[in-house]
């Protein structure tokens, strides 16, 4: 996405997890600056809500993300209304503090199928068409969780380091067909999933600082949007580091069993 300024006014964003936090802020973000904007969560009221609030530049579409069927029939109907999507960010997904005492697979496999297996049937809604346009963008919410094991988040950082794993894969292949692909690897962003969180969250940022940082990142050619810095040199540190000194660091973030 090289502009995103209002002179792009036809253009068409499909934004899922939007009903709230992120996906929400990046969506009346675009909408300011010229774009039409289709969004999707499974809370239609919040979704209509959305939409009667930027009427005729925003559309609900509810959906369940899990639902393959639903994410395919979801994008036909965003196309057949309202044209081609020229670019779809992928935002739902789930997160819950996980520990070796309440260890549970199926905790695991929820966060799973919602993250990825649900961000995967989105990507798939859009692909073949964008294929076959040989133009479109795609860009998936990830987390700088994905990019190293810390206690607490084995489950979340497992989905969003999957994530991370299949958009570097996917991106050769996409860039050679006309697609770009990228990834978002925010920190702590103030949603109502981090309100979960009963410890210190260092460098929270907004939604809208989110959304800032996002927009401002797609406009460059960059692969990877990375955000706020402190937390990416931070992570990229960690993750660079010989294990042995990682756990050292990681031992330190342990709380008491509980």
């Amino acid at each position: 996405m090289n502009d995103t300024s209002p002179s792009q006014t036809g253009r068409l964003a499909w934004i899922t997890g939007a009903s709230s936090g992120i996906g929400k802020a990046v969506a009346e973000r675009l909408v300011r600056e010229g774009w039409r904007v289709a969004v999707s969560a499974r809370s239609a009221e919040k979704l209509q809500a959305l939409a009667e609030q930027h009427a005729g530049r925003v559309f609900a579409f509810p959906l369940d993300i899990t639902d393959r069927d639903a994410a395919l029939a979801t994008a036909d109907a965003i196309r057949a209304a309202h044209g081609p999507i020229d670019l779809a960010i992928f935002s739902a997904g789930t997160y819950k503090r996980d520990s070796v005492r309440r260890f549970d697979a199926r905790d695991l496999a929820t966060t799973m199928n919602l993250n990825v297996v649900g961000t995967a049937n989105t990507m798939e809604a859009v692909i073949p068409d964008m294929i076959a346009r040989r133009q479109g963008e795609i860009a998936v919410i990830a987390s700088v969780a994905g990019l190293v094991g810390l206690p607490g988040g084995g489950f979340y950082g497992a989905s969003k380091a999957a994530l991370n794993n299949l958009c570097q894969a996917l991106y050769p292949e996409l860039e050679r067909e006309g697609v770009r692909l990228r990834i978002i690897n925010p920190g702590f962003v103030d949603t109502p999933l981090t309100k979960k969180n009963d410890f210190p969250m260092p460098f929270l940022v907004s939604s809208d600082e989110a959304a800032d940082a996002i927009v401002s990142g797609l406009k460059t050619s960059r692969y990877e949007i990375i955000f706020p810095w402190k937390m990416a040199v931070g992570i990229k540190f960690l993750a660079a580091l010989p294990k042995n000194l990682l756990f050292r660091f990681t031992r330190r973030m342990l709380r008491k069993p509980g």
